[in-house]
């Protein structure tokens, strides 16, 4: 079950349409959790960016929580990036905005969160770290390229049965800038609408 705040979001998504180059990309993601749920399997997917600051967080906890609404089972879903920075404190503060309840766990250069997506269940630990971290799954994933740098720059993904490239702009480019709270919200609801469409096509 999700808090309130989250579900009254995710309505919008219902009849979100995508271009078609788009859907062949989110068709690959549906394939991967279709074919490990018709196995009963693990779905481990692993969202990774350069940084494993923004975009991949992002995709990360919306992944987790659209497969609860939509009642997919052994979903577990991952970030990392080439290099461990933070998690940048706006998505913090745009996720908190949209109704996920968020925890510091511990402060420093690279913050600890626990993020909570519904009232019963357990948290998505959220601080960045690279893709192979012991944090992240080592085989049996899918990787998600939700950067292109990250895309262009990491061939290879070690213990990946998929790669996917479903890159997303970065809101980066509006830090500290007017536009900076309406930018990372609007890439926040770009992934989710994406990432809705995917769990609302698994059966």
């Amino acid at each position: 079950m999700l808090f309130k705040e989250i579900k009254s979001q995710l309505k919008q998504f219902k009849n979100a349409s995508f271009p078609q180059e788009r859907l062949l990309v989110l068709q690959s993601l549906i394939d991967f959790i279709q074919d490990k749920k018709d196995e009963d399997e693990d779905i481990n997917l692993n969202f990774v960016c350069t940084h494993n600051s923004r975009r991949s967080h992002f995709s990360q906890i919306w992944a987790q929580t659209l497969a609860c609404k939509f009642n997919v089972p052994k979903v577990k879903c991952y970030s990392g990036g080439t290099e461990a920075t933070a998690l940048f404190p706006k998505v913090v503060d745009i996720l908190s905005e949209t109704g996920f309840e968020i925890s510091k766990l511990s402060d420093g250069p690279n913050a600890v969160y626990a993020i909570k997506y519904g009232p019963n269940e357990m948290p998505i630990i959220g601080f960045s770290k690279t893709y192979d971290h012991a944090f992240n799954p080592k085989s049996n994933f899918s990787a998600i390229m939700t950067c292109g740098h990250a895309d262009e720059n990491c061939p290879f993904i070690p213990g990946a049965e998929k790669r996917i490239p479903l890159t997303f702009d970065d809101p980066k480019a509006f830090d500290n800038t007017p536009l900076q709270n309406e930018k990372y919200k609007e890439r926040s609801l770009e992934i989710a609408a994406q990432l809705y469409y995917v769990f609302s096509k698994i059966v």
